[in-house]
């Protein structure tokens, strides 16, 4: 028995890292594409979409927090 939780252990904590090691660089293509279309963006807007979509910067959090006493950073331009 327990065997069986230590195999369930180990699945549960290798599983979710697997899938990073799957992407090529085909299939991130594809999804910008995707996404560019998703939001129909042409023209600079869309080059400037694929550009940063395609890049290995992978953050969905944005930038860093600015340290206390600081002034806010100016909100995003949409």
């Amino acid at each position: 028995m327990l065997r069986y939780a230590v195999a369930a252990a180990l699945l549960a904590v290798l599983l979710p890292s697997v899938p990073a090691f799957a992407v090529t660089s085909k299939a991130k293509m594809a999804t910008c594409k995707f996404g560019a279309d998703d939001q129909n963006l042409q023209g600079k807007a869309r080059n400037a979409f694929m550009k940063k979509c395609m890049s290995n910067k992978d953050d969905p959090r944005g930038a860093a927090m600015a340290p206390p006493g600081a002034p806010p950073p100016p909100p995003p331009q949409h």
